[in-house]
């Protein structure tokens, strides 16, 4: 078996299915590969997390998509895995004059693109990233932007809905261990842009800024503990190491008897050497019911201004039942909820790692445009219901915001249009002819366009944001939601509308696409 080392072809532009090259020959044999077309990317509906849904999506992954695109193309080694691919018939899948355009011309220097920045609240069948380019090309590019997109869009939907829960609370990504392979990788950069504080992961933590965090593992305790020592020891040996980030991990033994204890002793002979304890983890049973009744020792022992690490399958429902639940007890125990909630630390990770409930976005990668005869020209997919229906054409998507401030509608527009220089806006309901909504501009704040030019011919055209302006941009257009599109439990339905003239030319597309089928 090959070492893991070795899979550099299958991360470079072969990662992609085998449906997009054989694709890619057929337009080649058939002169269409570089006729010029357009492809959207959207999703089709929120994570559905089972109990909960999701009522917005937080856009991430475009800048790990672009750079990997400026780094790849077909080498020679690429080639010779096309050359001896056979059919089974033992003839070449690929013909040596099709290999011979790869060599020359498999790159994806000469696509265009348009997106909505990432860290942006976005909805569904609303592009998110428009590819514009040579067929052939546009097409090899299909899998990995979905691979690139889908994942890290879903992995901050599900921070940002974590972090709404937890509102200034302290959240750490904790979930490496039991990310998809090299996937958590990329999990921890979404999960920083849809609001999650730090990761555990060190490297992508250094590689973005950001100071990796952690605690210690039970495993300490059990070591000092089987060779005859006590969890106290364990304890003292590392405040001895780490006295100025002294976080004790106090559930291996017994948490209210043994953990909680011990770590107060400690923190009172660091606190005497001059040196100030950070505080406790608790990863196992009721976190809730631990919590306030840690704190009250804590408290006693006039360590107020420790924090709480809560850790084990967090989620933000989850997370929801232990304030509730905090709020609803610390009281009757002398323990003040506001005042424990503000030390509180979430380390959350397997069920944000793999956005437990919904383990995909639905998001798909579909010819919207094809230029012939020296105009684009719609094109369309008639699917078994018109909800599956994309919206076609070369578009905007505009984000209206009413007299509150808040986002009241995405509108999305044939791309000549500007519903700004409109007397009266009409937005479609985009497959129900008989649902529409009319604004005036004294009803509306703002109208903000939302695609912006990212690509030209294979050059950068935008400048490439940290982090940090990726979360500004994320808190910004959260704040700007009403609060019923934000709830766990059956958000309100964020309407994403079609203008009059798109409408139309959608109608024509279908009936079009139908006289010909």
């Amino acid at each position: 078996m090959k070492q893991k080392n070795s899979y550099k072809t299958a991360e470079g532009i072969l990662f992609t299915d085998q449906y997009q090259l054989t694709m890619a020959q057929l337009y080649y044999r058939y002169g269409l590969y570089d006729n010029k077309v357009r492809f959207d990317y959207f999703f089709r509906d929120y994570p559905d997390y089972g109990q909960h849904k999701a009522g917005y999506c937080i856009h991430a992954g475009l800048e790990w998509l672009l750079n990997w695109m400026s780094n790849v193309r077909f080498t020679d080694k690429d080639v010779e895995y096309l050359q001896n691919h056979k059919d089974r018939t033992g003839n070449a899948v690929f013909s040596e004059d099709f290999i011979k355009w790869l060599r020359e011309n498999g790159h994806f220097g000469t696509i265009s693109m348009q997106a909505i920045p990432e860290g942006r609240v976005v909805h569904p069948n609303e592009p998110l990233v428009v590819v514009s380019g040579p067929l052939a090309i546009c097409q090899i590019l299909e899998t990995a932007l979905l691979n690139e997109l889908n994942y890290q869009t879903l992995i901050a939907t599900k921070a940002s809905r974590i972090r709404e829960i937890v509102e200034n609370g302290l959240v750490l990504e904790f979930g490496a261990r039991r990310g998809a392979e090299r996937g958590a990788i990329a999990a921890a950069r979404a999960a920083l842009i849809g609001g999650a504080d730090f990761s555990s992961n060190v490297g992508i933590s250094h590689e973005l800024g950001y100071p990796p965090k952690g605690t210690h593992a039970h495993s300490m305790v059990q070591v000092f503990i089987t060779m005859g020592m006590t969890e106290l020891d364990a304890f003292r040996a590392y405040a001895d190491v780490y006295p100025d980030e002294c976080l004790l991990l106090v559930d291996t033994i017994n948490t209210l008897e043994s953990g909680v204890p011990n770590a107060i002793k400690v923190f009172e002979e660091l606190s005497k050497k001059g040196h100030k304890p950070m505080g406790i983890r608790l990863d196992s049973g009721d976190l809730a019911w631990l919590a306030i009744q840690a704190a009250k020792m804590l408290n006693d022992a006039g360590f107020r201004d420790t924090v709480i690490v809560l850790s084990n399958e967090l989620d933000e429902l989850i997370i929801w039942q232990i304030l509730s639940q905090i709020k609803n007890e610390a009281p009757k125990f002398g323990v003040d909820a506001d005042d424990l909630i503000n030390r509180l630390v979430y380390g959350v990770g397997t069920r944000l790692i793999t956005s437990a409930g919904a383990g995909a976005l639905n998001g798909v990668y579909k010819l919207v445009a094809v230029y012939h005869e020296k105009e684009w020209k719609s094109a369309i997919k008639i699917s078994e219901t018109d909800a599956k229906i994309p919206n076609p054409g070369t578009k905007q998507v505009w984000r209206i915001y009413d007299r509150r401030e808040k986002a009241t509608a995405d509108l999305l527009s044939l791309s000549n249009e500007d519903p700004q220089d409109m007397q009266q806006i009409i937005l479609r309901h985009p497959t129900d002819r008989l649902k529409y909504r009319k604004l005036t501009p004294e009803e509306m704040i703002k109208c903000e366009p939302l695609l912006i030019d990212i690509l030209k011919n294979g050059k950068r055209v935008a400048a490439t944001p940290t982090i940090e302006e990726i979360r500004a941009l994320r808190r910004g257009d959260v704040k700007a939601l009403d609060d019923g599109v934000k709830r766990l439990m059956n958000p309100h339905v964020y309407h994403v509308s079609l203008t009059e003239k798109l409408w139309a030319e959608k109608q024509k597309a279908i009936e079009s696409a139908k006289e010909n089928g």
